[in-house]
């Protein structure tokens, strides 16, 4: 909605953070009023862990709000360098955050947008919780029209079913951060918002000890209670998980690291002899003092006897505290929590070295097979109980242990379009690859006309392969390419060889040499045929052929007649294929005797060429 700069406020020569709306946003209604909004609920807060704002206006379109400067960085900043921080920081934070929550809940305003960005850590020490911009008062619940208002990792599922914010929403959203800043990552991600809000609503989120075990079961706790998908189940407001936040710092001997004020001076009369009107007193502690005056024998006396009775009656309360702290100890450890051991994590290890970690902590173990994409087989994938789960002595775990990929049975791919392949390979997790292999068949074009599935782990060079296009039985986590149908290619026969080389080009066949022949049926020029493809198989992309382009007919060796009649010798060359004439008329042909031909006899001439007849006679 807006920027925020460091500025200087003139009159009371201050610094202050001077938040500017966006001048896109000023003619909005909506927006200024969630601006001005923010100033308002901000105001009404009372607190040393909510920034406070000075003042509110407006120059012209431009509207602002005048802020308490904090120069430090951010809890997202802190966490992105710290990544996970310790127990001692997430609970001093946690505490000042829950404090101001506190107010706004007490004061009926929800934040609606608690997140690591608007949680400001001052260089002195100072915590503070910012940025009311999407505040509202707990009657005016419901989110404005279908948008949801705050950040959807941290977005409770009632905002995401129901579109409605209370109290209880503040706290889910304190939840998710509190699991944050133990873990150093979010319980939900996903590519698209939507899938986030959709775990929100559906899933819960995991203990943060198990991500690290070093997170103290009541945190633990404090987390899952704070996340519950029903609101009726999370604390009614930030003061009841405050409330229990200080009783976990009791239990764990933890104290926020809180920022002391300067000592406050306390003054007193000392009367005429002091020589002033006023004192200030010493301080120790925090706690202003004054000096005890000196008393008499019989004060002192009175005052050891006090003393005496008071160092009796610790005695005895030592006494009575420790028979309790004997009892408790013996409950704890015989039938109370101290009787429950944790599940350990045994992930990654093998059956025998689960059963054997776990066998320390007396626990029995029982082994079960599971498939697994991502786990090698023979590794332990999981228990049940969960690791970090609390369960009985001698309680029996199952021990699940990855029997590698499950298996994939197919039937025939061959004719089904590319796409279906592709989703059904899919949905059993075989990874297909991007790039398909295609070729020239008489099958449709975009049909599969064969699989090749590779086994995980097998080498490059296909020698593992298995033939999948009839159907097969393979695991999942293979690897397949699929064989793909471009439709017949074209017969070029008959075509201009420029032509047919041309058409050959546009679809991926290069034409490489045109030898010629002789053709009685094929004209001069023509392709004759195409060879067939080096090493057979279908023709595809990128290969090349040879196309023999016709010479028209094989000439003629004109025959030798000489001596022959005309007769005869007319015959002799219309056997050859030419067209004999001669002057000798028709009717005397058999008296005439041939003595050559013109072209003379062993030229060679087209088929179908005139060969004159020299006769006499």
């Amino acid at each position: 909605m807006a920027t925020v700069y460091v500025a200087t406020d003139l009159r009371l020569e201050r610094r202050i953070a001077l938040k500017v709306m966006h001048g896109h946003l000023s003619d909005d209604t909506v927006f200024q009023s969630r601006f001005i909004q923010e100033a308002r609920a901000a105001a009404r807060l009372a607190d040393p862990h909510v920034v406070n704002v000075f003042d509110q206006g407006q120059d012209g379109d431009m509207a602002y709000l005048v802020m308490e400067y904090l120069p430090g960085i951010t809890l997202r900043e802190l966490m992105r360098e710290q990544r996970r921080l310790t127990i001692p920081q997430t609970i001093t934070i946690m505490d000042a955050i829950l404090s101001g929550l506190a107010a706004a809940h007490r004061a009926g305003i929800v934040h609606r947008d608690v997140k690591p960005e608007n949680v400001l850590l001052a260089e002195d020490g100072r915590i503070k919780i910012g940025d009311f911009g999407l505040a509202r008062a707990t009657t005016a619940n419901t989110a404005t029209g279908a948008q949801l208002l705050g950040t959807i990792a941290y977005l409770a599922p009632e905002l995401v079913t129901r579109g409605t914010a209370d109290a209880r929403s503040d706290i889910y959203a304190l939840g998710i951060l509190l699991y944050e800043m133990l873990t150093g990552e979010q319980p939900y991600k996903g590519e698209q918002p939507m899938q986030i809000a959709f775990q929100h609503a559906t899933d819960s989120v995991p203990r943060p000890s198990v991500k690290n075990p070093g997170v103290p079961e009541a945190l633990d706790e404090l987390v899952l209670w704070a996340t519950e998908r029903s609101p009726d189940d999370r604390p009614m407001d930030a003061r009841e998980m405050l409330d229990r936040l200080r009783e976990i710092e009791r239990e764990l001997g933890i104290s926020p690291q809180v920022t002391r004020t300067s000592t406050i001076g306390i003054t007193r009369d000392e009367g005429i002899a002091s020589g002033e009107l006023t004192q200030v007193l010493p301080v120790t502690g925090g706690i202003a003092t004054a000096p005890i005056d000196d008393a008499d024998n019989a004060t002192r006396l009175r005052r050891a006897t006090r003393r005496r009775s008071v160092k009796g009656a610790w005695l005895v309360a030592v006494v009575l505290l420790l028979t309790g702290l004997a009892g408790g100890a013996g409950w704890w450890f015989g039938s109370g929590p101290g009787s429950l051991v944790v599940v350990a994590d045994v992930s990654g290890g093998t059956y025998a070295e689960a059963q054997a970690r776990l066998l320390q902590d007396t626990l029995i173990t029982a082994e079960r097979g599971e498939t697994s994409l991502d786990v090698p087989a023979g590794q332990v994938i999981r228990t049940d109980p969960d690791a970090g789960a609390r369960v009985d002595r001698e309680t029996s775990v199952d021990v699940y242990v990855s029997q590698g990929p499950a298996e994939a049975t197919f039937s025939s791919f061959l004719g089904i379009p590319e796409a279906d392949a592709r989703t059904i390979l899919g949905d059993q997790f075989v990874a297909v690859a991007e790039d398909s292999s295609e070729f020239y068949t008489d099958s449709a074009s975009g049909s599969v006309i064969g699989v090749m599935i590779r086994p995980a782990g097998a080498p490059d060079d296909g020698s593992q392969d298995v033939a999948c296009g009839e159907g097969c039985t393979v695991r999942q986590g293979d690897a397949a390419t699929l064989w793909i149908s471009l439709g017949p290619l074209p017969d070029v026969a008959g075509e201009s060889a420029d032509n047919a080389a041309a058409t050959l080009s546009n679809l991926g066949i290069t034409v490489s040499e045109r030898p010629e022949e002789f053709s009685e049926t094929v004209e001069d020029g023509r392709v004759i045929r195409m060879t067939d493809r080096s090493g057979g198989g279908w023709w595809r992309p990128g290969d090349s052929t040879t196309l023999i382009v016709s010479k028209g007919p094989a000439p003629v060796e004109v025959p030798d007649v000489d001596g022959e009649s005309v007769a005869e010798a007319v015959r002799i060359l219309r056997e050859a294929g030419l067209n004999p004439t001669s002057n000798v008329p028709e009717l005397v042909w058999g008296l005439f005797t041939a003595t050559g031909t013109n072209p003379e006899a062993g030229s060679l001439v087209a088929r179908g060429s005139n060969v004159r007849i020299v006769a006499f006679g």
